[in-house]
């Protein structure tokens, strides 16, 4: 009798890892396939399309508005968005705010990161949050610059990148 428990016991063992084994079937997802391109489709309706998606320069994007709600919670002062589409590929708008404190540096570049990860916009990098004098927050299109007010009067980012404050500048020496 206790060879014939031995290989029902066996048996229930082998049968246990042959089903673990098998698969579920899932349902595979379906793949939208795009449109069939008309041969004698027009040019020229696709450079218009492709003239109409482009936004104006007045316009904000919806990850400029998230920053901006960002640095308003925050209590950053004197914030400064530039629209930099025109002078470098790097980024479309670049956003400059100073913090009191390093401490306060600190924690609105965390605020910024924070508040643009729930919104859907995957930060590219942080940097400076160590120190505290100054962090940089990558978000692609969008780069933001929080400063102490003596490292910005130092360094002068505004008069870099805004061309109408450079101008002035050179008309006032």
């Amino acid at each position: 009798m206790a060879t014939a428990k031995k290989k029902s016991s066996k048996s229930r063992v082998a049968a246990k890892k042959t089903a673990a084994r098998k698969t579920v079937k899932r349902p595979t997802k379906k793949v939208a396939k795009p449109a069939p391109v008309k041969k004698g489709a027009d040019k020229s309706t696709s450079k218009a399309k492709a003239a109409a998606t482009k936004r104006p320069a007045s316009a904000k994007s919806p990850l400029v508005k998230v920053v901006e709600k960002a640095l308003e919670d925050m209590k950053a002062v004197n914030v400064t968005v530039l629209d930099v589409r025109g002078l470098t590929d790097v980024a479309d708008t670049m956003i400059i705010a100073s913090g009191t404190s390093d401490r306060h540096v600190k924690s609105i570049a965390d605020r910024v990161t924070y508040d643009a990860k729930r919104a859907g916009f995957r930060p590219m990098g942080v940097e400076g949050e160590r120190d505290g004098e100054w962090a940089l927050v990558d978000l692609n299109d969008v780069i933001v610059h929080v400063m102490l007010p003596r490292v910005r009067e130092f360094y002068r980012l505004e008069s870099l990148w805004d061309i109408s404050a450079a101008r002035r500048e050179a008309s006032q020496a």
